[in-house]
């Protein structure tokens, strides 16, 4: 089980605190009677999202034994007009840097943590469509 607590702080501003002990601030912007003190829990999403597929995709690489030095994951979602506007589509763009990282092991990656192990995902894509793409830059 996986818990957590969150706590109105004023206005529009929550804290929200993990049962590992982490904690993070949301809030929403001046227009929606905020003071723009943390993200959106929408945002936050797209920001597990990449966290998620990120520890697959740089976890599978390193166990293929690809010299990877980095992987940034640039996250972007279209949310329905309706309410409660869900993600009708998100795409991520995976950049890996490395030497001589191999094509076929970042797509097996990225197939991997989309079709099988990142949770966050799995949920957007209950609701919505997601889409991906890659590059490799060379170090």
């Amino acid at each position: 089980m996986v818990e957590a607590t969150v706590t109105l702080v004023e206005g529009m501003e929550f804290s929200g605190k993990a049962a590992s002990g982490h904690t993070i601030t949301m809030d929403a912007n001046e227009q929606a009677g905020g003071r723009n003190a943390g993200s959106r829990p929408m945002e936050l999403l797209l920001v597990a999202f990449g966290g998620c597929t990120g520890m697959d995709v740089i976890s599978i690489l390193r166990k293929k034994r690809q010299n990877v030095s980095g992987v940034e994951m640039n996250v972007r979602g279209e949310q329905r007009d309706d309410y409660p506007k869900t993600y009708k589509e998100v795409h991520v763009e995976y950049i890996v840097k490395g030497k001589g990282v191999q094509p076929e092991a970042v797509e097996r990656a990225i197939q991997l943590s989309l079709d099988k192990y990142c949770s966050v995902g799995a949920t957007i894509a209950g609701v919505g469509t997601i889409t991906h793409s890659y590059r490799i830059v060379e170090e």
